[in-house]
């Protein structure tokens, strides 16, 4: 006996590293019941999926597809004219795959596979990661086998799909279980060291660069060490000569410890992000990327800080100099930074895998 899924989900990490993980789920459950379980993925062979995907191994079928425009312009039937020959595409990759579901995580790229998936009366099944769903999900979530969600009570954003389940979103093992002290340790501080850790993502982001270039040249930050997690395609040009307290990575191999172990970390609100934070109990300054679709990473924020878990600050207000403020006000204030990150911990699921793989196994015998 095996199972089969088509997983689609593209255009960001955000969504495909969940579509990624939920796969890698399921193999390793069917695995542990000696059944073999099949996975294929759709998306766009120029998209980032059309890179991630084939190097984690999996199958990859290229399709069409484009973003729809917001507002009525000539690139409408553009996109509706992709969209219809993506559509044809995945009533043939369904037709000869013949999958128990689809599973999508998001991102334009997943419409065709979910339209194709209803037609041909395949059971759909959604993970929404954020606060503020994305289009794609929450239009195609009517009739949808089950929808998983990233955040809590969201029951009532998705009335027309079957199943709703709270999963919380996947996230790498290694984020749980780092203790302040031993992420400390680790990271080579001691006695009243004080850590800064700012992470921009894989693109890295301008607006905290700048601020952290910024505060590691400060007097008043003179005693604070700063890490820096720029990504491969940082868009600030970095100086020769750095301040003596700031260290810059490319990339970070164990971000888990530095999360963990740092006083204070300054970093985006993506979805995983946030998921992370709670997962290490970071003691978190969120700044919402800005133009993010629907603003959906101020959502994600503040649904983190609500009740203490974090705080946050617009991407304006650090590039007007109010974060430099707050930093300094966190920094000497070792209880407060000490009430966030157990508040923070307190929003983590540590089960979600579990309850991934549960969701999708009621939705399948209720289907």
């Amino acid at each position: 006996m095996s199972a089969r899924f088509i997983v689609t989900g593209g255009g960001t990490s955000g969504h495909i590293n969940p579509a990624l993980a939920i796969a890698g789920l399921l193999k390793q459950y069917y695995k542990g019941k000696d059944e073999e379980c099949e996975i294929i993925f759709t998306g766009r062979a120029e998209g980032l999926e059309g890179e991630l995907v084939p190097k984690a191994g999996y199958d990859f079928r290229p399709i069409t597809a484009m973003a729809m425009p917001l507002k009525p312009s000539p690139r409408f039937f553009k996109a509706l004219m992709a969209l219809n020959k993506g559509k044809a595409q995945c009533r043939k990759i369904i037709t000869e795959f013949k999958p128990d579901a689809v599973i999508s995580t998001g991102g334009y790229v997943s419409a065709p596979l979910l339209y194709a998936a209803r037609a041909l009366k395949i059971p759909v099944m959604i993970h929404e990661a954020n606060a503020f769903p994305g289009r794609a999900n929450k239009l195609l979530s009517k009739g949808a086998a089950l929808v998983m969600t990233g955040f809590p009570d969201q029951e009532d954003i998705f009335p027309k799909a079957k199943l709703v389940r709270y999963t919380g979103n996947p996230v790498r093992d290694i984020m749980f279980g780092n203790t302040y002290e031993d992420s400390r340790a680790k990271l080579g501080l001691t006695g009243n060291d004080k850590l800064v850790f700012t992470m921009g993502g894989s693109l890295g982001a301008k607006t905290l660069t700048n601020f952290i270039l910024g505060a590691a040249s400060d007097p008043k930050f003179s005693d604070i060490k700063f890490v820096l997690s720029v990504g491969k395609h940082n868009a600030v040009a970095l100086p020769k000569d750095l301040p003596s307290n700031l260290e810059i990575k490319d990339y970070i191999d164990e971000p888990n410890i530095y999360l963990a172990g740092s006083d204070v970390c300054i970093l985006r609100a993506g979805a995983v992000t946030c998921a992370e934070i709670t997962a290490t109990g970071a003691c978190a300054v969120m700044v919402p990327y800005p133009h993010a679709a629907h603003d959906h990473q101020t959502y994600n924020a503040n649904v983190v800080a609500k009740d203490g878990g974090g705080i946050v600050i617009s991407d304006a207000d650090v590039e007007a100099g109010k974060l430099t403020d707050v930093l300094m006000g966190l920094l000497e204030d070792d209880d407060r930074r000490l009430s966030i990150r157990h508040k923070a911990a307190s929003k983590a699921v540590t089960d979600t895998n579990e309850r991934i793989i549960e969701a999708i196994k009621e939705a399948l015998v209720k289907d």
